[in-house]
Protein backbone atom coordinates (compact mmCIF):
# COMPACT_ATOMS: atom_id res chain seq x y z
CA UNK A 1 0.00 0.00 0.00
CA UNK A 2 1.01 3.39 -0.90
CA UNK A 3 0.29 6.24 1.32
CA UNK A 4 1.43 9.90 2.07
CA UNK A 5 1.37 11.26 6.12
CA UNK A 6 1.53 14.47 7.24
CA UNK A 7 3.54 15.14 10.19
CA UNK A 8 2.94 17.71 12.17
CA UNK A 9 5.16 17.58 15.43
CA UNK A 10 4.32 21.09 16.81
CA UNK A 11 5.56 22.71 20.40
CA UNK A 12 7.03 21.26 23.15
CA UNK A 13 7.37 17.64 23.50
CA UNK A 14 5.36 17.41 20.51
CA UNK A 15 8.63 16.53 18.14
CA UNK A 16 10.24 14.34 20.96
CA UNK A 17 7.31 11.96 20.61
CA UNK A 18 6.09 12.41 17.33
CA UNK A 19 9.56 11.21 16.24
CA UNK A 20 9.00 7.86 18.42
CA UNK A 21 5.61 7.30 16.35
CA UNK A 22 7.51 8.20 12.99
CA UNK A 23 10.03 5.64 13.79
CA UNK A 24 7.38 2.96 14.41
CA UNK A 25 5.44 3.74 11.62
CA UNK A 26 8.22 3.39 9.46
CA UNK A 27 9.25 -0.01 11.11
CA UNK A 28 5.50 -0.90 9.89
CA UNK A 29 6.06 -0.18 7.07
CA UNK A 30 8.80 -2.37 6.51
CA UNK A 31 7.19 -5.07 8.43
CA UNK A 32 4.57 -5.15 6.56
CA UNK A 33 5.89 -3.74 2.79
CA UNK A 34 4.45 -0.77 2.72
CA UNK A 35 4.97 2.85 0.73
CA UNK A 36 4.33 5.59 3.59
CA UNK A 37 5.51 8.95 2.42
CA UNK A 38 6.20 11.89 5.53
CA UNK A 39 5.84 15.02 4.57
CA UNK A 40 7.06 17.24 7.44
CA UNK A 41 4.81 20.67 8.30
CA UNK A 42 5.03 23.59 10.94
CA UNK A 43 1.99 23.93 12.85
CA UNK A 44 1.28 25.68 16.53
CA UNK A 45 3.63 27.66 17.77
CA UNK A 46 6.36 27.30 15.83
CA UNK A 47 4.39 27.88 12.61
CA UNK A 48 3.60 30.91 14.63
CA UNK A 49 7.21 31.91 15.06
CA UNK A 50 7.92 31.36 11.33
CA UNK A 51 5.06 32.78 9.62
CA UNK A 52 2.92 34.09 11.86
CA UNK A 53 -0.10 32.05 11.38
CA UNK A 54 -0.37 28.29 13.73
CA UNK A 55 -1.84 27.09 10.67
CA UNK A 56 0.14 28.33 7.66
CA UNK A 57 -1.44 28.06 4.09
CA UNK A 58 0.87 25.39 3.39
CA UNK A 59 0.90 23.28 5.82
CA UNK A 60 -3.06 22.93 5.44
CA UNK A 61 -2.65 21.92 2.01
CA UNK A 62 -0.36 19.26 2.96
CA UNK A 63 -3.22 18.01 5.49
CA UNK A 64 -5.70 18.36 3.05
CA UNK A 65 -3.80 16.48 0.30
CA UNK A 66 -2.65 13.07 2.76
CA UNK A 67 -4.50 10.02 3.76
CA UNK A 68 -3.96 10.82 7.25
CA UNK A 69 -2.36 13.32 9.74
CA UNK A 70 0.30 12.32 12.86
CA UNK A 71 0.46 15.34 15.09
CA UNK A 72 2.49 15.58 18.43
CA UNK A 73 1.22 18.50 20.43
CA UNK A 74 0.97 22.15 20.75
CA UNK A 75 1.08 25.23 22.74
CA UNK A 76 2.79 26.60 25.40
CA UNK A 77 3.42 29.46 27.81
CA UNK A 78 5.49 31.95 25.43
CA UNK A 79 2.07 32.10 23.05
CA UNK A 80 -0.25 31.93 25.91
CA UNK A 81 -0.24 35.70 26.90
CA UNK A 82 -3.31 37.37 27.63
CA UNK A 83 -2.23 40.13 25.03
CA UNK A 84 -1.26 37.39 22.15
CA UNK A 85 -2.70 38.40 19.31
CA UNK A 86 -3.25 35.03 18.20
CA UNK A 87 -2.60 31.42 20.34
CA UNK A 88 -1.42 27.78 18.83
CA UNK A 89 -5.00 26.09 19.48
CA UNK A 90 -6.74 28.45 17.15
CA UNK A 91 -4.81 26.66 14.53
CA UNK A 92 -5.80 23.34 15.70
CA UNK A 93 -9.34 24.60 16.37
CA UNK A 94 -9.29 25.64 12.29
CA UNK A 95 -7.53 22.50 11.51
CA UNK A 96 -10.35 20.50 12.29
CA UNK A 97 -13.10 22.70 11.35
CA UNK A 98 -11.52 22.75 8.19
CA UNK A 99 -10.88 19.30 7.36
CA UNK A 100 -14.56 18.38 8.71
CA UNK A 101 -13.47 16.51 11.35
CA UNK A 102 -16.19 16.18 13.64
CA UNK A 103 -15.84 12.97 16.26
CA UNK A 104 -13.10 12.37 18.33
CA UNK A 105 -12.28 9.01 19.60
CA UNK A 106 -10.04 8.40 22.84
CA UNK A 107 -10.03 4.66 24.12
CA UNK A 108 -8.90 4.27 27.08
CA UNK A 109 -7.84 0.71 27.93
CA UNK A 110 -6.17 -0.25 31.34
CA UNK A 111 -3.12 -2.09 30.80
CA UNK A 112 -2.79 -4.98 33.49
CA UNK A 113 1.06 -4.42 34.54
CA UNK A 114 0.26 -0.31 35.40
CA UNK A 115 -2.88 -1.33 38.09
CA UNK A 116 -0.10 0.02 40.91
CA UNK A 117 0.55 3.57 38.55
CA UNK A 118 -3.24 5.07 39.14
CA UNK A 119 -4.69 6.80 41.60
CA UNK A 120 -7.12 4.71 41.91
CA UNK A 121 -7.83 1.07 43.55
CA UNK A 122 -6.63 -1.88 41.28
CA UNK A 123 -9.90 -3.56 41.89
CA UNK A 124 -11.51 -0.59 40.47
CA UNK A 125 -9.64 -0.21 37.26
CA UNK A 126 -9.42 -4.10 36.67
CA UNK A 127 -11.11 -4.42 33.22
CA UNK A 128 -11.55 -1.23 32.26
CA UNK A 129 -12.39 -0.78 28.51
CA UNK A 130 -14.02 2.23 27.11
CA UNK A 131 -14.67 4.55 24.42
CA UNK A 132 -15.50 8.00 24.61
CA UNK A 133 -16.49 9.79 21.19
CA UNK A 134 -16.50 13.43 21.53
CA UNK A 135 -18.28 16.05 19.17
CA UNK A 136 -15.13 18.57 17.79
CA UNK A 137 -16.35 20.92 15.66
CA UNK A 138 -19.33 22.33 17.28
CA UNK A 139 -20.39 23.68 21.22
CA UNK A 140 -19.12 26.47 23.40
CA UNK A 141 -15.60 26.24 21.42
CA UNK A 142 -16.88 27.27 17.92
CA UNK A 143 -19.78 29.48 18.82
CA UNK A 144 -19.52 32.85 18.81
CA UNK A 145 -17.50 34.45 21.00
CA UNK A 146 -17.88 38.54 23.08
CA UNK A 147 -15.70 40.32 25.22
CA UNK A 148 -15.14 44.19 26.90
CA UNK A 149 -13.93 45.63 29.83
CA UNK A 150 -16.74 44.32 31.85
CA UNK A 151 -17.84 41.20 30.38
CA UNK A 152 -17.28 38.26 27.97
CA UNK A 153 -19.72 35.54 26.55
CA UNK A 154 -19.09 32.35 24.63
CA UNK A 155 -22.17 30.51 23.25
CA UNK A 156 -22.62 26.97 22.99
CA UNK A 157 -24.86 25.64 20.00
CA UNK A 158 -25.53 22.37 18.19
CA UNK A 159 -27.90 21.59 15.36
CA UNK A 160 -29.67 18.18 14.85
CA UNK A 161 -27.92 17.77 11.82
CA UNK A 162 -24.46 17.96 14.11
CA UNK A 163 -26.01 16.15 16.83
CA UNK A 164 -27.24 13.59 14.43
CA UNK A 165 -24.04 12.41 12.60
CA UNK A 166 -22.13 12.45 15.94
CA UNK A 167 -24.39 10.03 17.76
CA UNK A 168 -24.62 8.13 14.45
CA UNK A 169 -20.43 7.28 14.62
CA UNK A 170 -20.93 6.75 18.31
CA UNK A 171 -23.79 4.28 17.76
CA UNK A 172 -21.73 2.07 15.14
CA UNK A 173 -18.92 1.70 17.22
CA UNK A 174 -20.91 0.94 20.15
CA UNK A 175 -22.36 -2.23 17.71
CA UNK A 176 -18.95 -3.72 16.98
CA UNK A 177 -18.28 -3.76 20.82
CA UNK A 178 -20.89 -4.28 23.78
CA UNK A 179 -24.28 -2.88 21.97
CA UNK A 180 -24.19 -0.01 24.94
CA UNK A 181 -24.02 3.40 24.68
CA UNK A 182 -24.32 6.32 26.93
CA UNK A 183 -24.95 10.02 26.48
CA UNK A 184 -23.78 12.09 28.61
CA UNK A 185 -25.18 15.87 28.60
CA UNK A 186 -26.74 18.73 31.20
CA UNK A 187 -30.25 18.59 30.23
CA UNK A 188 -31.59 19.77 33.50
CA UNK A 189 -29.95 22.45 32.74
CA UNK A 190 -28.47 23.67 29.26
CA UNK A 191 -31.47 23.36 26.52
CA UNK A 192 -28.55 22.31 24.12
CA UNK A 193 -28.29 19.51 26.23
CA UNK A 194 -31.93 19.07 26.12
CA UNK A 195 -32.16 18.80 22.34
CA UNK A 196 -28.86 16.69 21.91
CA UNK A 197 -31.26 14.10 24.27
CA UNK A 198 -34.18 14.37 22.14
CA UNK A 199 -32.29 13.52 18.86
CA UNK A 200 -30.04 10.49 20.36
CA UNK A 201 -33.25 8.75 21.66
CA UNK A 202 -34.94 9.40 18.22
CA UNK A 203 -31.85 8.18 16.62
CA UNK A 204 -31.25 5.41 18.25
CA UNK A 205 -34.68 3.91 18.25
CA UNK A 206 -35.10 4.50 14.42
CA UNK A 207 -31.69 3.37 13.20
CA UNK A 208 -29.68 1.72 15.94
CA UNK A 209 -32.82 -0.55 18.02
CA UNK A 210 -30.18 -3.55 18.95
CA UNK A 211 -27.91 -0.80 20.82
CA UNK A 212 -29.08 -0.12 24.40
CA UNK A 213 -28.73 3.62 25.13
CA UNK A 214 -29.17 5.28 28.73
CA UNK A 215 -28.78 8.52 29.16
CA UNK A 216 -26.32 10.52 32.24
CA UNK A 217 -25.66 14.04 33.78
CA UNK A 218 -22.14 14.99 33.04
CA UNK A 219 -21.47 16.05 36.45
CA UNK A 220 -22.84 12.32 37.62
CA UNK A 221 -20.53 10.45 34.77
CA UNK A 222 -17.42 12.61 35.94
CA UNK A 223 -18.29 11.01 39.60
CA UNK A 224 -19.40 7.43 38.40
CA UNK A 225 -16.21 7.13 35.59
CA UNK A 226 -13.68 6.78 39.10
CA UNK A 227 -16.46 5.20 41.35
CA UNK A 228 -17.32 2.19 38.63
CA UNK A 229 -15.37 2.91 35.43
CA UNK A 230 -15.51 -0.78 34.36
CA UNK A 231 -19.69 0.21 33.21
CA UNK A 232 -19.12 2.44 30.54
CA UNK A 233 -18.30 1.13 26.89
CA UNK A 234 -18.85 3.69 24.53
CA UNK A 235 -19.61 7.04 25.56
CA UNK A 236 -20.45 9.97 23.55
CA UNK A 237 -20.86 13.77 24.14
CA UNK A 238 -20.66 17.39 23.35
CA UNK A 239 -16.92 19.13 22.57
CA UNK A 240 -16.27 20.81 26.01
CA UNK A 241 -17.77 17.93 27.84
CA UNK A 242 -15.43 15.68 25.90
CA UNK A 243 -12.67 17.34 26.32
CA UNK A 244 -12.67 17.56 30.34
CA UNK A 245 -14.31 13.82 31.08
CA UNK A 246 -11.40 12.51 28.66
CA UNK A 247 -8.45 14.10 30.59
CA UNK A 248 -10.10 12.72 34.01
CA UNK A 249 -10.75 9.43 32.18
CA UNK A 250 -6.61 9.14 31.61
CA UNK A 251 -5.86 8.62 35.15
CA UNK A 252 -7.56 5.45 35.24
CA UNK A 253 -4.74 4.22 33.23
CA UNK A 254 -2.21 6.40 34.90
CA UNK A 255 -1.00 8.96 32.55
CA UNK A 256 -1.99 11.30 30.12
CA UNK A 257 0.61 9.97 28.49
CA UNK A 258 -0.92 6.51 27.69
CA UNK A 259 -3.70 7.79 25.47
CA UNK A 260 -4.41 8.14 21.54
CA UNK A 261 -6.81 9.89 19.81
CA UNK A 262 -8.59 9.71 16.33
CA UNK A 263 -10.59 12.73 14.98
CA UNK A 264 -12.32 12.03 11.68
CA UNK A 265 -15.18 13.16 9.50
CA UNK A 266 -17.10 11.43 6.65
CA UNK A 267 -14.28 10.07 4.35
CA UNK A 268 -11.08 8.24 5.22
CA UNK A 269 -8.74 11.29 6.21
CA UNK A 270 -8.15 11.91 9.82
CA UNK A 271 -5.99 13.72 12.00
CA UNK A 272 -4.23 11.57 15.25
CA UNK A 273 -2.90 12.51 18.34
CA UNK A 274 -2.39 11.84 22.00
CA UNK A 275 -4.09 13.34 24.21
CA UNK A 276 -1.68 15.34 26.15
CA UNK A 277 -0.23 18.66 26.14
CA UNK A 278 2.93 20.05 25.08
CA UNK A 279 4.68 19.74 28.82
CA UNK A 280 6.94 22.60 28.08
CA UNK A 281 8.40 21.68 31.37
CA UNK A 282 9.98 18.76 30.52
CA UNK A 283 10.24 19.17 26.64
CA UNK A 284 14.05 18.45 25.87
CA UNK A 285 14.69 15.93 28.92
CA UNK A 286 14.13 13.22 26.96
CA UNK A 287 11.57 12.04 29.24
CA UNK A 288 8.25 12.32 27.94
CA UNK A 289 6.08 8.97 27.60
CA UNK A 290 5.87 8.46 23.55
CA UNK A 291 3.14 5.57 24.38
CA UNK A 292 0.34 7.49 23.50
CA UNK A 293 1.46 9.12 20.11
CA UNK A 294 2.31 5.13 19.08
CA UNK A 295 -0.86 4.55 19.94
CA UNK A 296 -2.13 7.20 17.77
CA UNK A 297 -0.42 5.39 14.84
CA UNK A 298 -2.52 2.36 15.70
CA UNK A 299 -5.45 4.41 15.24
CA UNK A 300 -3.90 5.75 12.18
CA UNK A 301 -3.56 2.29 10.58
CA UNK A 302 -7.27 1.04 11.34
CA UNK A 303 -9.17 3.76 10.70
CA UNK A 304 -7.47 6.08 7.67
CA UNK A 305 -5.54 3.34 6.35
CA UNK A 306 -7.69 0.09 6.63
CA UNK A 307 -4.68 -1.61 7.87
CA UNK A 308 -6.22 -3.50 10.65
CA UNK A 309 -3.60 -6.11 11.33
CA UNK A 310 -0.89 -3.51 11.33
CA UNK A 311 -2.67 -1.68 13.85
CA UNK A 312 -3.15 -4.66 16.37
CA UNK A 313 0.45 -4.98 15.86
CA UNK A 314 1.44 -1.48 16.94
CA UNK A 315 -0.80 -2.31 19.84
CA UNK A 316 0.85 -5.62 20.99
CA UNK A 317 3.90 -4.20 20.71
CA UNK A 318 3.42 -1.20 22.77
CA UNK A 319 1.75 -3.90 25.15
CA UNK A 320 4.87 -5.66 25.18
CA UNK A 321 6.90 -2.97 25.67
CA UNK A 322 4.93 -1.86 28.95
CA UNK A 323 4.55 -5.14 30.14
CA UNK A 324 8.64 -5.70 30.20
CA UNK A 325 8.87 -2.81 32.08
CA UNK A 326 10.15 -0.03 29.45
CA UNK A 327 8.12 2.89 31.43
CA UNK A 328 9.09 6.51 31.33
CA UNK A 329 9.22 8.49 34.52
CA UNK A 330 5.05 9.52 34.58
CA UNK A 331 4.10 5.82 34.52
CA UNK A 332 7.35 3.97 36.18
CA UNK A 333 7.29 1.21 38.67
CA UNK A 334 9.03 2.69 42.85
CA UNK A 335 12.22 1.36 42.61
CA UNK A 336 12.63 1.17 39.08
CA UNK A 337 14.83 3.30 36.60
CA UNK A 338 12.95 4.81 34.65
CA UNK A 339 12.96 4.84 30.73
CA UNK A 340 13.76 7.84 28.30
CA UNK A 341 11.47 8.50 25.28
CA UNK A 342 13.86 6.99 22.86
CA UNK A 343 14.11 3.85 24.97
CA UNK A 344 10.09 3.43 25.31
CA UNK A 345 10.40 3.50 21.25
CA UNK A 346 13.23 1.19 20.91
CA UNK A 347 11.03 -1.39 22.75
CA UNK A 348 7.81 -0.51 20.57
CA UNK A 349 10.13 -1.75 17.77
CA UNK A 350 12.20 -4.31 19.02
CA UNK A 351 8.52 -5.82 19.80
CA UNK A 352 7.22 -5.29 16.37
CA UNK A 353 10.33 -7.00 14.83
Amino acid sequence: MKARIAVIAGDGIGPEVTTQAVRVLQRVGVRFRHEFTLSEQPFGGVAIDLHGDPLPEGTLAACQAADAVLLGAIGGPRWSSPNAKVRPEAGLLRLRKLMGLYANLRPVLVHPALRGVSTLKPEIIDGVDLLFVRELTGGIYFGPKTRDAEQASDLCQYSVAEIERIVRVAARLARARRRRLLSIDKSNVLETSRLWREVCERLIRSEFSDVQLEHMLVDSAAMHLIRRPRDFDVAVTENMFGDILTDEASMLCGSLGLLPSASLGEGSRGLYEPIHGSAPDIAGQGIANPYGAILSVALLLRHSLRLEEEARAVEHAVHRAIGDGVRTPDIAASGHRPASTQEAGDAVIAALA
